[in-house]
């Protein structure tokens, strides 16, 4: 057995280091990889690294089941799927071998100088590193061109975000091969030029740096600051508490005096982490556990003031070195640091404060220059964001929709990014067809945003959201290029929604549950076309039955149905590239939905509605029965006007303040009015 993706196959892998983080990445690949078959071999020179190593990684993997995050018939595949050993021959005919060792140039060079001696020339080798660049780490080797770094980030198993820095030799192919790898196996990577700490980390110990600058200048002590970081940041933890627990004073001392001299004079290590380093302290004076920390309000603006200024300056510092996608970096920095990400909270606060804020922090702090690319976003009157990512296969545009913490979920902004995308690629005269997708394997689009219709008062709000979203699917619609979706996985709500708009579409093979339409749950109907579409494509009784039980369709189910019109096991992007690249060439292939009345029973068969309202589902009935015997223009129409209609009942109110309160799994106790 052996897990391939595309031009890579993984038989047998290996992590050296079973330190603070190698288990960590290990138990990422196992529990992702253990039931190809693959193998995984940790490496360590000591017993006793790997004995605490063992321990961790199975006591992470218990904890997982009991949480329901693994099958508790896995564990016992992912646990046997370790190799624990202090024998660098047992990495041999690894396919992939991954360094998680010390911040030490000598130690990675002795690494992979034995690592290229027993490995196969194929064999592709990562550094995790967190601030080394790929041409030092490697410089010793014969063939750069399968070497570069992956910077993972605590906890290394769950924190999806992945940096991976090519070197100069790196072959770009690789690059783009690992790239889609780890999206494979749930990661969020972010592609970065070599440059020293890369994009993440100089924003993280620049405010540790700025966090302890606070500190010895008086406007706060630890237990302070950190408080306020938390509030300003959204974080969940502060910079002391995080360089605490880690043990991070070391490595943050030593980081922070290299960036002095290799990125900008500002960061310097200050005297008190220095003094910490020399007499071997690792913790700071934090708050413990449950503890009040009470902060004036004089002092909390002077410290937030300092936060703010120095967290979108060095941002923006970031983007003038040209090392990094502005909205990769606005994600990766989002999640991999817990904070609210820098370029929307700019975006939210308006850029005249912003750049007042880094104008006062960049005065205060000699060696501080105001970013150029700050001074352009306050002229644009602001940065320009989008959580659809744009790239081309070909002629073909792919238009990737990336949420990782929501699933992909649909809010304003990500249907705001599909209608500026879409219109770009109808005026792109290099591009034939579109593919819309989401990001990773789990969902395409797992809904709409609840927020959104949470907030609607009344049936004109109601009826606003619904025609908002309507808009974006007559515009992919009414496309002249044809645009295919790829069901990468599960679509709910406006997910399907958005799917039905499309000329064809092309979803993962296998998944027990691929489509849902569950707004019957909330207390509400579909309101982004699905009453109007969904029957005119399978049926009116068949889309009815779906619509009103909320029912799960799997892959197999949609394709019987005719709700997607091809399945794939291994990359439905691929095969969705391929089919609009046929609808393109011959525009008969392409099957538009009836825009005229459709044919419809006199009435709809009886249906288990279970715990579900019967008022909402009166109101559904009447928006598929009434949308059939109409137009499909006259039809959205009127399911817009009916959703406005369900927001004014008691059972919406109901459905959306449980699903709030209680999440998906809770029922709400409709009350049927």
């Amino acid at each position: 057995m052996a897990f391939e993706y595309k031009s890579l196959t993984l038989r047998k892998l290996a992590i050296i280091g079973a330190g603070h983080i190698g288990p960590d990445i290990a138990l990422h690949f196992a529990r992702n990889l253990a039931s190809k078959g693959v193998e995984t071999v940790l490496v360590d020179i000591a017993e006793e690294a790997l004995a605490e190593a063992r321990e961790k990684f199975e006591r992470k993997v218990d904890r997982a089941v009991a949480a329901g995050a693994i099958p508790g018939d896995r564990a016992g595949i992912i646990k046997d799927s370790i190799v624990y050993t202090t024998d660098y021959g047992r990495i041999a005919g690894a396919n992939l071998v991954l360094e998680a060792a010390t911040e030490d140039e000598a130690v990675k060079h002795r690494i992979f100088e034995q690592v290229e001696r027993i490995c196969d020339d194929d064999c592709i080798l990562l550094s995790n590193s967190s601030h080394m660049q790929p041409e030092d780490i490697f410089r010793n080797l014969r063939n750069r061109s399968r070497c570069l770094v992956a910077h993972y980030f605590f906890p290394a198993e769950r924190n999806p975000i992945v940096e991976l820095v090519p070197g100069a030799e790196t072959d770009p192919a690789l690059t783009a091969l690992l790239m889609g790898f780890y999206e494979e196996t749930g990661k969020a990577p972010i592609q970065v030029r070599s440059s020293y700490a890369f994009a993440v980390d100089p924003i993280f110990e620049g405010l540790v740096q700025c966090a302890i600058l606070c500190r010895e200048t008086g406007l706060g002590n630890e237990k302070e600051i950190d408080a306020v970081a938390m509030r300003t940041l959204g974080m969940g933890i502060g910079h002391f508490s995080v360089i605490s627990s880690a043990n991070g004073n070391s490595i943050t001392d030593h980081g922070l005096d290299e960036m002095h001299t290799r990125l900008m004079p500002w960061f310097r290590s200050p005297p008190s982490l220095k003094e910490k380093v020399r007499l071997g302290q690792a913790r700071w004076d934090i708050a413990e556990r449950g503890e009040t920390v009470t902060v004036s309000e004089e002092k909390e603006r002077r410290i937030r003031d300092q936060y703010l200024g120095c967290y979108f300056g060095l941002a923006a510092f970031i983007i003038d070195l040209g090392i990094v996608d502005i909205d990769d970096l606005d994600m990766a920095v989002g999640i991999a640091l817990d904070m609210r990400p820098p370029f929307t909270m700019m975006n939210e606060m308006g850029l005249e404060q912003a750049y007042a804020l880094v104008s006062a922090f960049c005065a205060q702090h000699p060696g501080f220059r105001m970013p150029q690319s700050l001074e352009r976003a306050r002229a644009d009157s602001g940065w320009q964001l989008s959580n659809v990512v744009r790239s081309k296969t070909g002629d073909v545009a792919v238009l990737k929709i990336r949420r990782p913490r929501s699933l992909n979920a649909l809010d304003g902004g990500v249907v705001r990014s599909l209608e500026r995308r879409l219109r770009e690629a109808e005026a792109d005269a290099s591009v034939a067809a579109v593919v819309i997708t989401g990001h990773g394997t789990k969902a395409f689009v797992s809904g709409a945003d609840i927020g959104m219709l949470a907030a609607c008062r009344n049936a004109e709000d109601g009826y606003r959201v619904s025609r908002a979203f309507q808009a974006l699917t007559v515009q992919i619609e009414r496309m002249r290029k044809p645009v295919v979706c790829a069901l990468n996985g599960l679509a709910f709500g406006g997910g399907v929604e958005l799917a039905l708009a499309c000329a064809a579409r092309v979803a993962r093979g296998g998944l027990k549950v691929l489509a849902r339409l569950p707004e019957p749950n909330l207390g509400i109907i579909p309101g982004g076309g699905a009453t109007q579409r969904l029957p005119r494509l399978i049926g009116v009784e068949a889309a009815a039955r779906l619509l009103r039980t909320a029912s799960p369709v799997s892959s197999e189910e949609a394709l019987a149905l005719g709700l997607v019109d091809q399945l794939d096991d291994t990359d439905p992007l691929d095969a969705a590239v391929t089919l609009a690249r046929r609808l393109a060439a011959d525009p008969g292939l392409r099957k538009k939905l009836p825009q005229e009345p459709i044919p419809c029973p006199a009435e709809l068969p009886a249906v288990e509605l279970g715990h579900l309202s019967r008022r909402i589902d009166e109101i559904l009935v009447e928006a598929i029965m009434r949308g059939a015997r109409g137009t499909l223009t006259d039809g959205l129409e009127l399911e817009a006007q009916l959703t406005g209609r369900c927001i004014e009942t008691e059972d919406a109110r109901i459905g959306l303040s449980n699903f709030v309160q209680n999440g998906a799994r809770s029922p709400a106790a409709f009350v049927h009015r």
